[in-house]
């Protein structure tokens, strides 16, 4: 039987692990510099959490979530998203009763059911912060800011910041209305989901991708002519902020987001050109969930970022394919030469450099072949000469040239940095 991966998920092999590894390093770096805290929270939740604080007519719950039962019959989902986990552990493990604001940020898999294509998998990853007991627009900005930081430091300079204020329990609902007038004459050219969306949850018209419904929003009454005051003061402040902070945005006057709780901001980055794999992630407010889900009333603000899209978005990397480590070959057959070298190796480590002993026995040439192929720089030779004199070979195996070296003359060598193939 040939086994394969399920659809939509993929191995992440070590060609690649060193990409995944910078950006989580580059995001926790920076979360650490913002006082963000790191929160894990389960893979699998209980259903309802995410149906009533998705919303039960969101794609993800009505169409994507991974549930099933358990073997207690106890209905369970994989997490389709985080912010929910995170809203479940502030409240069940007191972190509401902490001082405020509670900032906390995640890193994980995340699972929904959808159709594979290029930086979207059924199971995915992202990373995310969330900000609880924040109610100013500089909360908003603190983590819009978080995020440009991040993109910046990856090398990711294509991604548009476009935001919308979505309103809140009291402006919304005379805006409701008067969408659901105007597209009901147009209902025939909305796609499936958006005619049964239009009955429900007509804002979710407005967030379809799809060219029917785009082309029938066309000129639809827009969400800002509809805000309350306070709403309307809380997004014309936050882009105050940004403008002083120097932090380039757009108006997107028809963005909603696909989830039901936001409140107020809502944001996304969408790549500029280039990189059909959607939006590399976005966020908002969310200043009822709290409550919703049987906590106090408590403003709250967060994003998350889609892992594999924004590895899309950095391109391939460049630089020096060699690594900072050492490979120690010996002469095989050579007891004494492979005792050394499992022990120089030991050594190496402890002084915090990569060394990978020879442990199959293969020719010597065989040897620095496979460090070439491994993209080491350099390699130590102990052979009988060496064993008998007390030495041990350095060979570079960029420009071909090697020296022998004294024990602590190697460990002095090799411990020193070497940046690139023309470094001296």
């Amino acid at each position: 039987m040939e086994f394969r991966a399920p659809r939509g998920t993929r191995d992440i092999l070590p060609s690649e692990i060193g990409r995944w590894q910078h950006l989580e390093s580059c995001f926790q770096e920076l979360c650490r510099l913002h006082g963000f805290e790191e929160i894990r929270t389960p893979l699998f939740e209980h259903t309802e959490l995410f149906s009533r604080s998705v919303g039960e007519e969101s794609d993800i719950v009505s169409k994507e979530m991974y549930t099933f039962l358990d073997r207690g019959g106890r209905q369970v989902t994989l997490r389709p998203e985080g912010t929910a986990p995170v809203v479940r552990a502030y409240l069940q493990r007191g972190l509401a009763s902490q001082p405020q604001p509670v900032k906390l940020y995640y890193y994980g898999p995340m699972f929904r059911y959808d159709r594979p294509q290029a930086g979207r998998y059924r199971q995915f990853h992202q990373v995310g912060v969330e900000m609880y007991g924040a109610g100013t627009p500089a909360a908003d900005l603190e983590v819009i800011s978080l995020c440009t930081s991040f993109f910046n430091r990856l090398g990711v300079n294509g991604a548009e910041l476009q935001l919308n204020s979505v309103g809140c329990s009291r402006c919304r609902p005379p805006y409701r209305e008067r969408l659901v007038s105007f597209l009901k004459p147009r209902e025939e050219l909305l796609c499936a989901d958006c005619r049964r969306r239009h009955r429900e949850n007509p804002l979710r018209v407005l967030d379809c991708k799809r060219p029917g419904c785009r082309r029938a929003i066309t000129g639809a009454p827009l969400l800002a002519e509809y805000l309350c005051r306070e709403c309307s003061e809380h997004f014309l402040a936050l882009l105050r902020l940004l403008d002083r902070s120097n932090i380039p945005y757009r108006e997107n006057p028809y963005l909603v987001r696909g989830l039901d709780y936001y409140t107020r901001t809502a944001f996304e980055f969408v790549p500029r050109e280039g990189n059909d794999s959607g939006s590399l992630g976005g966020g908002g407010r969310y200043d009822d969930l709290v409550e919703y889900c049987g906590g106090p009333a408590t403003p709250a603000v967060g994003v998350a970022l889609g892992v594999e899209r924004i590895l899309l978005a950095m391109g391939e990397p460049e630089g020096d394919r060699y690594s900072p480590g050492v490979y120690i070959a010996c002469a095989p057959g050579e007891e004494e030469a492979e005792v050394e070298a499992l022990s120089l190796a030991r050594e190496l480590r402890d002084l915090g450099v990569v060394a990978e002993p020879e442990l199959t026995g293969r020719s010597l040439r065989g040897q620095l072949k496979l460090a070439n192929r491994k993209g080491y720089r350099r390699v130590i030779i102990i052979g009988p000469r060496e064993l008998e004199q007390g030495l041990f070979t350095l060979r570079d195996m960029v420009g071909g040239s090697q020296r022998e070296y004294s024990r602590s003359d190697l460990l002095a060598e090799v411990t020193r940095p070497v940046s690139g193939p023309n470094s001296e």
